[in-house]
């Protein structure tokens, strides 16, 4: 597990390991249980996908708003006098046709063969108001790199507005291997045959496995416990491995 280490010019972005809100952008405490409308913290890999990195948010006191119409943009909000002198102050600008970047005052170090890649927060993918802002990925290896970087968004459609709400999360890090060191190859015809047997097996046991957490949403969409219940035993054995 890589040490992160960081240096702050703006105490308020408050960085912290990404945190499913619930009640709260992450969805309401239905339960899982026929007629109640699907949340997103009720699909497992959803909820590991969106805590794997770290949540910035907004430090500003006043709300800020981003419009984009007729390929101008508008920004509309307060900031103040700049937090230290030389900064680029509003921190916002306009970046090329359709994006625009923000000043993020946050060095984060990494070890070296490690980078921080920069994502949507992922109550982009559970807003509904459409008013999340985009964050562009982009990967920067600040084993060596100490700089305070901008961050870049894609502008909103026509007619929405992106918002950044004070002490509202509006963007995700995540710190991943600087080089994606892997290969891809097609299995061999052992290696498929025994993936197709275990998914027969899974198949076919998913009427014992799911039976006592399967329920209908108000959306008659089918869900069960199957893969949870299959992560908690690998789990369960990854512990006893390690002890």
């Amino acid at each position: 597990m890589p040490m992160v280490k960081y240096r702050l010019y703006q105490p308020r972005l408050a960085p912290r390991r990404t945190r499913m809100e619930v009640p709260g952008w992450g969805g309401t405490k239905a339960p899982r249980q026929d007629g109640e409308h699907e949340q997103g913290w009720h699909c497992l890999p959803f909820v590991e996908g969106a805590q794997y990195g770290i949540e910035l948010f907004y430090p500003h006191e006043h709300e800020m708003r981003v419009a984009h119409e007729n390929g101008a943009f508008k920004f509309d909000g307060e900031f103040g006098a700049p937090p230290s002198p030389g900064l680029q102050w509003p921190p916002f600008r306009a970046f090329g046709a359709g994006f625009y970047t923000y000043q993020l005052l946050l060095d984060l170090k990494v070890p070296e063969g490690w980078a921080v890649r920069a994502e949507p927060h992922p109550r982009f993918y559970l807003s509904e108001a459409g008013d999340v802002p985009l964050a562009v990925p982009a990967l920067l290896r600040t084993s060596w790199w100490p700089m305070i970087n901008f961050v870049v968004f894609k502008a909103p459609p026509a007619g929405q507005v992106h918002v950044f709400r004070p002490g509202e999360p509006f963007m995700q890090l995540c710190v991943v291997p600087a080089e994606p060191d892997l290969t891809l190859e097609p299995m061999t015809a052992e290696e498929a045959a025994e993936r197709e047997m275990q998914a027969r097996r899974i198949h076919a046991s998913r009427e014992t496995l799911g039976q006592e957490t399967r329920w209908t949403s108000s959306t008659h969409t089918v869900f069960d416990g199957t893969y949870r219940r299959i992560l908690g035993a690998a789990r369960a054995r990854g512990r006893e491995d390690q002890s």
